[in-house]
């Protein structure tokens, strides 16, 4: 199985080079969304095109970082509690399957869920404390491009550009 998106690094697919380059092809296509490139190289699979030709860049790449919420000590300590606590239920689900005592299987369970917390708080807390107040809000990142083109080899570039343009008049075939 091969993981595809716009920013994947999934299994290398036969023929393709193993470091970093700079695609090839001619521009058959210009897109705003990554959704309307995909959207185009979609229609081009569906009418039997050679879409291992085809090769989606995106252009002027740009580091988005949307603000979520600010940072207090009680979402801190929660959050690192909650963290916490998911992998002291993991570590305690482990040790039950191998605790022999009949009616202690519970005991690990609890005891890692516990611990889990305390060291969760406690890391967070370290953590949040050392930033000193400098960046006390939460933020998602994600990397977008302002436009997406559809390169294609030359040798197919002009069959994949008359498709592109029976999509983007709406007509089939």
């Amino acid at each position: 199985m091969i993981v595809t998106g716009p920013l994947s690094s999934g299994r290398q697919a036969p023929g393709l080079p193993r470091l970093p380059t700079p695609p090839t092809g001619w521009p058959i296509g210009s897109y705003n969304t990554y959704e309307e490139a995909q959207r185009a190289v979609d229609y081009l699979a569906d009418n039997d095109f050679k879409v291992q030709d085809v090769t989606i860049v995106g252009v002027d790449l740009m580091l988005v970082e949307r603000v979520i919420g600010r940072l207090s000590w009680g979402r801190v300590l929660g959050t690192g509690a909650a963290s916490g606590a998911w992998f002291g239920l993991f570590v305690g689900l482990l040790l039950s399957m191998f605790s022999n005592a009949e009616g202690m299987a519970l005991a690990p369970i609890l005891i890692g869920l516990v611990v889990g917390v305390g060291f969760g708080m406690a890391f967070a807390a370290v953590s949040y404390a050392s930033t000193r107040g400098r960046r006390d809000f939460s933020s998602s990142s994600q990397l977008v491009a302002g436009r997406y083109d559809v390169l294609c080899q030359p040798r197919n570039a002009e069959q994949g550009r008359d498709l592109l343009a029976k999509l983007s008049m709406g007509t089939q075939g």
